[in-house]
C-alpha cells in the first residue's frame, strides 16, 4: 500500500508540474460522469467565461473543465518560458498570442465551421478570434453630468489641461510595463495618432494612477476615486454599468481600437480533440445571443464594424509583432515612462 501511494504521488508530481507563473484564480467545473479533462489557461474573468463553460459542457457531456486565470503577461510566461501544460490558451493580448504562434508554441487546426467567422478572424489557423471589444474611456457620474464627457482624444487633452486641479491624481490608465493588454492598446494608439503621446504627457503632469486590470480601474471610477480611466476594456465596463455602479462609457469618436479575444492550442496540449471542440464552440458565439448577454462578451459583428467607422479592429499580421521586438519594446517603454513620470 505504501509503495502504491508513493507511486501515485510521483506520478501526480510528473503530470502536474509546479507552476512558477502567477495564478489569479482557478476553478474546476466537474462533469458527471467525468470522462475527460480540458485544461484552459485564460485571461478572461471567471464571471465572463463561466456561461460559455457551462454551455459547452451541456453540448459536450463528460468533459471536466479546469479553468485557470492569469494575466496576459503571465500566460505568455507560462507557455513560452515554462512549457506549462494546458490544452487551450485564451487571451486579450492579440500580439502575445500571435507571437506564441509565430514562435512555434501553437498547434494548427482547421476549424469545423470555417464559414462562421471572416477570414481575418484567425492567424494561420493557429490563433482564433471570437470577440470584438473596444477600448473605451470610462468616466464617473460624480465628475461628469450626462452628455458632458469628452468625445475625442483632443477633447480629453483640452479638458485635462484646462482644469488640472480637478483631475490631479484622478486619472487612471494601464501600467503597460506589466499589462500585456495595456501595452497592446498603447502601441496601437501610437500608430493611430500623435495625440496619444500628448495625452500621456498630460496624464503624467496630473500624476495618473496606473493599473494592471480594467476591473480595478472601473471600480475606482465607480467609487469616485478616479474621475476617468483611459483604454478600459469596453465589455467589462458595460457589464459593470449594467449593475448601476455610476459610470459612463465613451467610445471615442476619433477612433476606438477594437481588440479581438483569441484562443490557441498550445503545443503542450494533451487533450487536443476537446480543445478543438471548444474553438469550434467559440466560433459560434455570434449565433448565441443568450451567451453574448450572459457573458457580456461582444461577438464578432462585421455589420457593426461597417456602420461605425471609428471602430478599428486590430488586425492579425506581422505588424502585431513589431513592438514585441526587444529593442522596440525597450524604446517604447522608455518614451512612455518619460511621458508619465516627469521630474
Amino acid at each position: 500500500m505504501r509503495l502504491a501511494f508513493l507511486a501515485a504521488l510521483i506520478w501526480t508530481c510528473l503530470v502536474v508540474p509546479a507552476r512558477a507563473f502567477e495564478v489569479e484564480d482557478r476553478v474546476i467545473y466537474p462533469a458527471d460522469p467525468a470522462i475527460r479533462q480540458l485544461h484552459i489557461l485564460s485571461t478572461t474573468d471567471r464571471a465572463a467565461f463561466e456561461p460559455i463553460i457551462l454551455a459547452f459542457q451541456s453540448a459536450h457531456p463528460g468533459i471536466t473543465i479546469d479553468y485557470t486565470i492569469a494575466s496576459t503577461t503571465e500566460l505568455m510566461t507560462a507557455l513560452q518560458d515554462e512549457g506549462a501544460v494546458f490544452d487551450l490558451a485564451i487571451s486579450s493580448a492579440m500580439d502575445l498570442q500571435t507571437k506564441l504562434a509565430n514562435d512555434g508554441f501553437a498547434l494548427t487546426y482547421s476549424a469545423a465551421n470555417p464559414g462562421a467567422l471572416p477570414d481575418w478572424a484567425n492567424w494561420r489557423k493557429q490563433v482564433f478570434a471570437f470577440t470584438q471589444e473596444p477600448a473605451v474611456l470610462v468616466v464617473s457620474d460624480r465628475f461628469f453630468a450626462p452628455g458632458t464627457a469628452p468625445r475625442t482624444r483632443d477633447d480629453l487633452i483640452d479638458l485635462l489641461r484646462a482644469d488640472p486641479d480637478r483631475f490631479q491624481g484622478r486619472v487612471g490608465t494601464y501600467d503597460i510595463r506589466n499589462s500585456g493588454f495595456g501595452y497592446l492598446m498603447a502601441t496601437q494608439d501610437s500608430r493611430n495618432s500623435q495625440a496619444f503621446w500628448r495625452l500621456m504627457e498630460v496624464m503624467g503632469r496630473l500624476e495618473a494612477k496606473l493599473y494592471c486590470c480594467s476591473g480595478d480601474m472601473i471600480r475606482d471610477v465607480a467609487s469616485g476615486e478616479l474621475a476617468l480611466a483611459y483604454n478600459v476594456l469596453g465589455t467589462y465596463a458595460a457589464s459593470q454599468q449594467a449593475l448601476g455602479v455610476g459610470i459612463q462609457i465613451v467610445v471615442l469618436e476619433d477612433y476606438a481600437n477594437v481588440m479581438m479575444r483569441t484562443a490557441l492550442i498550445p503545443v503542450t496540449a494533451r487533450n487536443v480533440p476537446d480543445a478543438q471542440k471548444m474553438i469550434d464552440f467559440l466560433n459560434t458565439l455570434g449565433t448565441r445571443p443568450d451567451l453574448v448577454a450572459a457573458t457580456g462578451l461582444a461577438a464578432i459583428d462585421q455589420t457593426a464594424l461597417r456602420e461605425n467607422t471609428a471602430l478599428r479592429p486590430i488586425r492579425f499580421g506581422p505588424g502585431l509583432l513589431v513592438f514585441l521586438d526587444q529593442l522596440r519594446r525597450k524604446n517604447f517603454l522608455r518614451n512612455w515612462q518619460n511621458s508619465l513620470f516627469q521630474e
